[in-house]
């Protein structure tokens, strides 16, 4: 129960913020699990496969990545209890180390993450169209110039982020409502799936293979081409297999962006962000359990059935499909086109909602325009909004998306350290400062995310140059971006 003091000041901050308290904890969960379940279930795990060849390495990668979400998850929850203001992540890194380090975070995070994530998202939902509506194709070119063709499917991703910015314009409610009924609807058809897959799906000749060699010990015996990785070799594949795990799970601290948006912040930010965490992997894990009941992990790229291609070379990667059709045939892969739509389109009104949040902090500090840091008449950043909707646009245009999207996986990964790593810096720095909420753990499970992290960075760094290198340029970029351009913003603001 929060004392007198804590309401008036809460009431305070809303007058003062503009923003209107109206996320309660259902609706953070819903934004959290919203956010999370995009596409990526749905096909990674057939290139996890193809890494650490075994189906016990696999599931282990999901173990490892669902540990680490976790970890980040409440060592996250003490940075929001004591700073649960709109930016999340760029408030956290603000207060516990400075603003240019900030300002780097909130430069990528509108350059490509998630501007990017929303780009992608929104052409994997036009794409899962075409199987409904096969108008709906990158083969279908409404239009060429000078070498460039607009297709019909960055037509719809096009419009489905004009679409979601309107909504999301028009007051928190508005975007909060899509993303309860969206948000909950995906999580119903993913247990459905998982329930059709146990009941009606389970396949003897995958579970005699997948099972009766769990880690690959008898392919490693006898020296076959599908021998798994061991020792550093197996250390290596796990550390680049986890990538694609654990940006399925990414978006979980997106909740933390909307801070003076939330009802009882301290407490439901930490909350949403662990509950929700917690039910998306889970989920996760049981859906690559059925995989394996369900489809065989080893196949042949040349086969022309779901069953030979198995999970390592199912059609496009698209794993979940093939499963669909092994359990219902073309119905049920209709039918997993039409729950992928759903966990795109609400993934990305969960992201169209939550980054336009950390535009308007970073304006708030002088470090961006001016308009950004406004609030419409409905309560929102909408010029914040507006702005990441065009840059989303054009990143649907450019046809480049998923290469930044790869060029930003390790930038991605190094602001997760070093933010998990604030929480060691402020109880060194400002060990008197309230902290509603404590890291469980600590400082065990924080330091263990900072090393295999960390781990999982100099692995790509090494063996992913071509992605790691030109995501740090990204970053680096930012800091002239800040000393040469900042005094501007500064002076725009008034500040």
């Amino acid at each position: 129960m929060q004392d007198l003091e804590e309401v008036e000041q809460i009431q305070k901050e809303e007058k003062e913020s503009g923003f209107k308290r109206e996320i309660t904890l259902f609706d953070a969960i819903m934004i959290v699990t919203g956010g999370m379940i995009g596409s990526g279930i749905f096909i990674v795990t057939a290139d996890i496969s193809r890494a650490v060849v075994s189906p016990g390495n696999m599931l282990l990668v999901w173990v490892l990545s669902g540990f680490l979400t976790m970890v980040g998850a409440i060592s996250y929850g003490e940075l929001s209890s004591m700073f649960p203001k709109v930016g999340g992540q760029y408030v956290y890194l603000k207060e516990a180390y400075n603003k240019m380090v900030a300002f780097l975070y909130g430069w990528t995070l509108f350059l490509v993450i998630q501007t990017g994530v929303i780009a992608a998202v929104a052409v994997a939902f036009a794409r899962f169209t075409g199987v409904l509506i096969p108008w709906f194709s990158e083969d279908n070119v409404l239009f060429s110039l000078a070498g460039f063709n607009f297709t019909s499917v960055q037509l719809l991703a096009i419009v489905s982020i004009l679409y979601l910015t309107y909504i999301n314009s028009r007051g928190v409610k508005s975007g909060k409502l899509i993303q309860n009924i969206f948000g909950s609807t995906k999580l119903i058809a993913l247990f459905g799936l998982i329930l059709f897959g146990l009941l009606f799906g389970i396949n003897d000749t995958a579970v005699q293979a997948n099972f009766s060699d769990f880690w690959g010990s008898a392919a490693a015996a006898t020296g076959t081409s599908e021998a798994p990785p061991v020792g550093m070799a197996l250390i290596t594949a796990i550390g680049i297999a986890m990538v694609g795990a654990l940006f399925s799970a990414d978006s979980w601290n997106n909740i933390g962006f909307s801070g003076d948006e939330i009802v009882n912040p301290k407490r439901t930010i930490v909350l949403s962000m662990v509950i929700g965490s917690a039910i998306v992997m889970g989920l996760y894990l049981i859906i690559n359990l059925v995989y394996l009941l369900v489809l065989p992990l080893n196949g042949d790229p040349n086969a022309t059935d779901v069953i030979g291609q198995g999970i390592k070379y199912a059609s496009n990667d698209r794993v979940a499909t093939a499963v669909a059709e092994v359990i219902g045939g073309y119905p049920a892969t209709v039918g997993i086109a039409i729950l992928i739509m759903i966990s795109t389109f609400g993934c990305n009104n969960g992201a169209i909602l939550s980054g336009a949040r950390v535009y308007y902090a970073i304006a708030k500090d002088g470090l961006f325009f001016k308009k950004m840091g406004h609030l419409n008449k409905n309560g929102v950043p909408a010029a914040a909004l507006w702005l990441q909707c065009i840059w989303a646009c054009m990143l649907c245009l450019s046809g480049t998306y998923n290469d930044l999207l790869d060029y930003v996986i390790f930038a991605v990964m190094l602001f997760y350290i070093i933010t998990v790593t604030g929480v060691f810096v402020l109880r060194v720095r400002r060990p008197d400062l309230k902290r509603p909420y404590k890291a469980f753990g600590y400082p065990i499970l924080p330091a263990l995310y900072v090393l295999i992290a960390s781990g999982i960075c100099i692995i790509l760094l090494i063996y992913k140059p071509v992605y790691t290198w030109p995501g740090l340029i990204i970053v680096a970029l930012g800091i002239p971006v800040y000393y040469f351009f900042g005094s501007k913003f500064k002076k725009e603001s008034g500040l």
